[in-house]
């Protein structure tokens, strides 16, 4: 059989039934989206389409597919089959307001091809100061190399964005809460002042996912997120989605095909079969996660706890006006002590892992020194400090782990 279009010319990877009413919870989107008839054949989930040459009825039919808009059609594996877009589909529909939205290979990746669609030789892009290593090292590496320049900003300036502003501004990046200390950025006022600037607005939203903080319907031009930690959930894939808001979608679909961006159908398919529980891992993970921090809080070995839910946190006020809740991960600043002290206090965590990466099932624990990623804002704590990501296992058990973790910390000295 040969190439048969899935949808009508120029149509978007977008819900069309009944679960894109407005009423739906998330609960709900994560469960149903992405399911279509034509993707599904009526089993609950999409099956793996693996391919990468797609067969055609005649030179006739190749020529007549090759000239339309090739965007979720069967064309090349290049550009996906229906695994890939059942994912794409329903990351879309939690982005209400969304034009579309594109899987990549990583979060890098997708952060990567989303600047790379909206900057050109001669740019400035503004960059906060508490942004995730990777992407501090591609505004200081690749997009240098190619003539972009770019500015670091105090995470918690808001609307005096303004200020920073300069005449070749094209982009403004944002994370929040920051990747390491946790900040909390007034969104809103940034995406105002881009707005009445001709500026084009992204935001790393890995840490809430639209599940907690809907960028799109926010403003924000481009919603990224590193679908490896909570879209996935087992820590097993590497992956990443970037929606675009309306108007926005043509500049990233041309810039992901031209950068040959795609993912393969078992780890869309592994990615989607994550999220049908996302929502739910999302408020047990937060819920143990607040009520650790609170513990920590009050631990004399604990100088700080870096939880954008508690009321120390900087942008606390603006987190309780904008999020619907918190997820999982978090920082302590411990009390004095030394780097020996912190490592004998993670090495010995019986149920922390120790590795790289967030939003699995699993608990993590790794040392962090942020101080060494400031450029425009300084860094100082009163002691080493530790990131926590909290999983799923009992939090009474992980208090009980930190427990001991600290009492091996104070012995130290």
């Amino acid at each position: 059989m040969g190439c048969r279009p899935l949808y009508a010319q120029g149509e978007k990877c977008r819900v069309s039934d009944e679960n894109s009413e407005k009423t739906l919870r998330d609960a709900t989107r994560v469960v149903q989206g992405g399911r279509r008839h034509e993707w599904t054949g009526g089993i609950v989930s999409a099956p793996v389409w693996r391919a990468s040459t797609i067969l055609y009825d005649s030179v006739g039919d190749l020529r007549a597919n090759a000239s339309r808009d090739t965007h979720h059609r069967l064309f090349y594996g290049r550009r996906g089959t229906p695994t890939q877009w059942s994912l794409s589909d329903a990351l879309n529909d939690l982005e209400p307001g969304a034009e579309g939205t594109l899987l990549y290979p990583s979060g890098v990746a997708a952060i990567s091809t989303a600047l790379l669609a909206v900057l050109s030789p001669g740019d400035e892009l503004l960059v906060p100061d508490s942004a995730y290593d990777p992407t501090r090292s591609l505004a200081n590496g690749l997009l240098k190399r190619m003539g972009v320049t770019t500015r670091f900003y105090d995470p918690m300036i808001g609307a005096g964005i303004e200020t920073v502003i300069g005449p070749s501004t094209r982009a403004i990046f944002m994370e929040s809460p920051g990747s390491l200390t946790f900040e909390v950025q007034d969104i809103p006022a940034i995406v105002a002042v881009a707005r009445a600037r001709g500026i084009v607005t992204l935001l790393d939203n890995t840490w809430a996912t639209p599940v907690l903080f809907p960028a799109i319907g926010r403003g924000v031009d481009y919603s990224i997120m590193a679908c490896t930690k909570y879209v996935v959930g087992h820590s097993d894939v590497m992956l990443g989605s970037v929606t675009a808001g309306l108007g926005r979608y043509e500049a990233l679909r041309t810039a992901t095909y031209q950068l040959g961006q795609c993912v393969s159908p078992d780890d869309a398919w592994l990615g989607s079969r994550g999220l049908r529980t996302m929502a739910l891992r999302l408020r047990e993970q937060g819920r143990s996660a607040l009520a650790i921090a609170k513990w920590l809080k009050e631990q004399p070995e604990v100088a700080r706890v870096l939880h954008p839910a508690l009321p120390d946190c900087p942008g606390h006020d603006v987190f309780q006006r904008d999020f619907a809740g918190s997820s999982g991960l978090f920082s302590i600043v411990l009390n004095g002590g030394s780097d020996a002290g912190r490592v004998a206090m993670v090495d010995g965590l019986r149920h922390f892992g120790i590795g790289f990466s967030w939003g699995g099932f699993e608990s993590l624990a790794i040392p962090i020194d942020p101080k060494f990623y400031r450029s425009a804002t300084e860094w100082s704590a009163e002691g080493p400090m530790i990131r926590l990501q909290i999983g799923l296992e009992d939090s009474d058990d992980l208090i009980a782990d930190l427990a001991a973790g600290l009492a091996r910390f104070r012995a130290s000295g």
